[in-house]
């Protein structure tokens, strides 16, 4: 793909690239507020049509998040759209599943290690609550999927390597499909590998994450060439 050179970009991707410059700056975070609109034209010295035509490009790159009546603030995931890799086009889900689970194998075992080595007591916490919130979740038989993801998100984040976080979509697009190819059956073996993962990362055991989260995959794995598989 051919970056386009400044003088080639129109005017609303010139000022989009300037407001990006503005938010590193000023060190702004994912929720901050930008300033109005006034202020920013101002600052910028570009009019005010310029300028919603630039939100709205940032806007699409998922870089900030407009909110009416309230203003424009920073998104939760900065430059990293819903479904970055196209996942929605790919019409064979059920290769879809096991190549991404190929990848996550790569990836997933690793970060666990790396979590369990960096991660600070917040970090620990939150691991630990969202492990405690599936298994409720799971107990219950009610639908635990959004809470997996965090509890996936809250490891990779953990990490502290910046380009991880960048990685979260493939691990959370892969997590509903997996829940809906499986049926849920695999209610025990989440939680024991959760717990495992969890546990293993509480107490800076980077070896016995690594384990715990690459076992956790091969049950996923055997649900997915087993989905008949029954409690």
């Amino acid at each position: 793909m051919t970056t386009l050179s400044q003088e080639e970009k129109s005017l609303p991707q010139k000022i989009s690239d300037d407001i990006i410059a503005l938010i590193l700056e000023e060190n702004l975070k994912p929720g901050d507020r930008l300033p109005n609109e006034t202020i920013l034209s101002q600052r910028l010295d570009v009019g005010r049509s310029s300028l919603r035509e630039a939100m709205k490009l940032l806007a699409s790159r998922n870089i900030v998040t407009v909110r009416q009546g309230s203003g424009t603030y920073i998104a939760a995931s900065p430059g990293m759209v819903e479904d970055p890799l196209g996942f929605i086009f790919i019409d064979n889900k059920q290769k879809l599943v096991q190549d991404l689970l190929e990848v996550r194998f790569l990836l997933e075992p690793s970060i666990a290690a790396m979590a369990a080595t960096r991660a600070d007591e917040k970090d620990i916490k939150k691991i630990t609550a969202l492990c405690d919130e599936v298994e409720t979740l799971l107990k219950n038989h009610e639908d635990h999927t959004q809470k997996d993801i965090d509890f996936h998100t809250a490891i990779a984040l953990s990490s502290k390597n910046v380009v991880v976080p960048r990685l979260i979509p493939v691990i959370n697009s892969s997590i509903p499909l997996f829940v809906e190819t499986t049926g849920g059956i695999l209610r025990r073996e989440t939680i024991e590998s959760h717990r495992e993962i969890a546990d293993a990362i509480a107490r800076r055991d980077p070896l016995r994450a690594q384990d715990a989260m690459y076992l956790h995959l091969v049950y996923n794995r055997k649900g997915i060439c087993n989905p008949s598989h029954k409690q």
